[in-house]
């Protein structure tokens, strides 16, 4: 469900063991795809394998599928859930592909799928997975994460290939909480290498951002490896460091003073960091969760501060111990 870079992709994996069907909003788009065996708009210069079938149709899409993985925007995401749910069968599962944090009800994706599809198994798949290069055919992993493990099993067995490894876990809270606020993370990463700062900034950024990760994922109900695995480290890294990283891209715009409204407007496809960090910031509050570069991004992105001011505000925090006691007790549990 959803025709972008990583839907398109996770349909063409999918294809290969199977038949799958590839929904797209755009009527525009799913008939081009059929009709041209390639999605131009999103992921040009991939065909579609034979056993792909794009539809604009949900009901269509959904009918009589097992499993139904969601790749849309976080904003979106409850809507096509709400459309899909007369069509879809008692049975199916439901896989997030989204990072995201819904922005009105502070939400993850299996939450909302849990609220508006309740009975059906919800989880979710993360992992270091820029699009193009797992559609590429490049070496990649992912972790699919659902409470049901055979369930997960399942879902792997479906999308593991020789050039794409896929990892099983139950932790969904974790992998849901890991994959949202990297992309907050890489903004800030994005804004230090705008304002021509070095490694070692974009280094600090990264452990620190991936310690206040952990902090909310364990708070929430996470479980500590899963931040030191593929939906964790793995894909901050690859978030942090890509020149092909969407929110990389808006903080290193951002940090070169150009103006949000300017760079979303140029943007082709949706960076789920901006919409996602004041949701994260209010998901840690209520949860007592400190996540200072979080914060700094969040006021960022609604106008409240300058990079100047949010490097400023970050160095000039109280000294204090690199470990929470809190997270080493998780840690070593």
């Amino acid at each position: 469900m959803g025709a972008g870079s990583w839907g398109t992709t996770i349909a063409c994996l999918l294809g290969g063991s199977g038949s799958v069907n590839l929904w797209g909003r755009s009527p525009d788009l799913a008939h081009m795809m059929a009709r041209d065996r390639e999605n131009d708009r999103y992921l040009p210069g991939v065909r579609l394998p034979p056993t792909v079938r794009p539809t604009p149709s949900l009901a269509e899409a959904v009918s009589g599928a097992d499993v139904v993985l969601v790749a849309v925007p976080s904003h979106g995401f409850r809507a096509v859930l709400e459309a899909m749910g007369p069509a879809l069968s008692s049975h199916a599962a439901v896989v997030s592909l989204a990072k995201g944090i819904e922005a009105t009800t502070n939400l993850r994706m299996s939450e909302i799928i849990e609220q508006v599809l309740p009975g059906h198994p919800a989880g979710v798949l993360s992992g270091p997975n820029l699009a193009h290069e797992v559609a590429a055919g490049q070496p990649a992993a992912t972790v699919v994460a659902l409470a049901d493990e055979s369930l997960a099993q399942r879902v792997q067995a479906l999308l593991h290939c020789s050039t794409f490894r896929v990892y099983t876990g139950t932790d969904v809270v974790g992998c849901e909480i890991a994959g949202a606020s990297k992309n907050v993370i890489a903004i800030a990463a994005g804004i230090s290498d705008g304002l021509g700062f070095g490694e070692n900034t974009r280094a600090v950024l990264v452990t620190r951002g991936l310690a206040e990760q952990a902090r909310l994922g364990i708070a929430l109900g996470g479980q500590p490896l899963t931040f030191g695995g593929l939906a964790g480290v793995g894909d901050l890294v690859a978030t942090c460091t890509s020149p092909q990283s969407r929110n990389r891209s808006v903080g290193v715009a951002l940090g070169q003073g150009r103006p949000l409204e300017d760079v979303l407007v140029g943007m082709h496809m949706v960076a789920e960091g901006v919409r996602t960090a004041g949701p994260m910031v209010r998901l840690a509050r209520a949860s007592g969760v400190e996540m200072p570069i979080a914060e700094q991004v969040a006021a960022l992105v609604a106008g409240d501060t300058t990079p100047a001011q949010a490097v400023a505000a970050l160095m000039e925090r109280p000294p204090r111990p690199e470990w929470d006691p809190e997270l080493l007790r998780e840690m070593q549990a």
